[in-house]
């Protein structure tokens, strides 16, 4: 099922995702027009995607996702919203109310504004964070959207996604204006690896300060599976012609996908290691302390953040619930968005390993240099 003609919203389109969502777009659909929504757009960035846009119309709304205003403008005539933006913080810089205010109260201001302006589809991009793992550090192991798991989110991050999460998924079936009836879904892609990941890139840099020999922060027994890009991407993708395919969308609607690929099973910390061992890097054979005193360690900061909190604000450059993450095994498949949404990686584990390590090659110089000048 196509989507040429149709109008589309992205949000968080200056990003990670949402840039790589919209290029896919651009390659793969005739739209009427694509309206990138984002707090802030680098120059470069649009005027990249206006040199290949071809026919399909680009139009920029730079602002914050709390102004209903901008979201109205946004949304109208527009038949799809892809929902891409949010804050991630996964050791406590950001504030609880501010994490809230853009990932919760942000997404629910956007569900109106689609039902006020008869926007028929609402595609949200959740995380695997809202699944767990749980502060026991209970495994799952190739598991699914059915897999029971008992879960209690300690990350305001996580929080906040799994309420913005539930707030989409109960807007299914809400009736627009126009008498027609919303239908939305949400995406939990694993970690999303590729061209252009900060995350990656701050690995790589504490790497060059320690000598090229990256930290390890996980067991290699902690295995899970990253997903590349450019397939999260085309997950969206499929999700959107799904939702408009009259007989996939009331399967589709109202339900959760998991979104992964083919990259082997692994550790967070040997992943790092295997897309930059060609760059001349190595690892760690053990974390720097065990790991139950390195949980003893973020048990007394953490104890010390409280303390603190009346009079200061320090954030613990790691926790608990974020070194439980880093240490267990936690994967799942993708048979559910290949039966319902027809979603097949497009990049196989050796195309998005060699697309990954190229890029943080090219990045390598201006790190050391950067590193080197500090």
């Amino acid at each position: 099922m196509s989507l040429r003609g149709e109008v589309c919203v992205v949000t968080g389109a200056g990003g990670f995702l949402g840039e790589r969502l919209v290029r896919l777009l651009l390659e793969e659909e005739r739209l009427a027009e694509i309206r990138l929504l984002d707090k802030h757009f680098r120059p470069q960035l649009t005027q990249a995607l206006e040199d290949c846009r071809g026919e399909t119309k680009v139009s920029v709304f730079e602002g914050d996702i709390s102004d209903s205003n901008l979201l109205r403008r946004a949304c109208q005539g527009a038949s799809l919203v892809f929902h891409t933006a949010s804050l991630i913080d996964v050791i406590g810089t950001v504030e609880y109310s501010e994490l809230h205010g853009v990932n919760v109260k942000g997404t629910q201001l956007l569900l109106e504004m689609c039902v006020q302006e008869n926007v028929a589809s609402f595609i949200y991009t959740s995380s695997i964070e809202v699944a767990g793992p749980n502060p026991r550090g209970d495994p799952i192991i190739n598991g699914d959207e059915d897999t029971p798991y008992t879960s209690s989110l300690k990350f305001p991050y996580s929080r906040t996604k799994e309420e913005a999460e539930r707030v989409t998924l109960q807007a299914q079936h809400e009736v627009l204006q126009n008498g027609g009836r919303l239908a939305t879904c949400a995406l939990r892609p694993m970690y999303i690896y590729g061209e252009g990941c900060r995350f990656l890139l701050g690995h790589m840099a504490d790497g060059i300060k320690n000598g090229d020999v990256l930290y390890r922060t996980s067991l290699p027994e902690a295995r899970v599976n990253p997903v590349y890009v450019g397939n999260a991407a085309l997950g969206h993708l499929q999700a959107a012609r799904s939702l408009k395919d009259p007989q996939k969308r009331g399967t589709v609607g109202g339900n959760i996908y998991y979104i992964a690929d083919d990259t082997p099973p692994v550790s967070y910390s040997d992943f790092n290691h295997t897309v930059m061992s060609s760059l001349g890097f190595r690892i760690q054979e053990r974390h720097i302390l065990p790991l139950p005193l390195l949980y003893l360690i973020c048990f007394l900061l953490e104890t010390l953040q409280a303390l603190l909190h009346p009079f200061t604000r320090f954030v613990p450059p790691l926790n608990r619930q974020l070194l439980t993450m880093l240490n267990t095994a936690f994967s799942f498949s993708y048979r559910k968005a290949q039966r319902d949404l027809g979603y097949t990686p497009k990049f196989s584990w050796e195309e998005a390993r060699g697309r990954t390590t190229d890029w943080l090659a090219s990045q390598l110089p201006k790190e050391r240099a950067r590193i080197k000048g500090k």
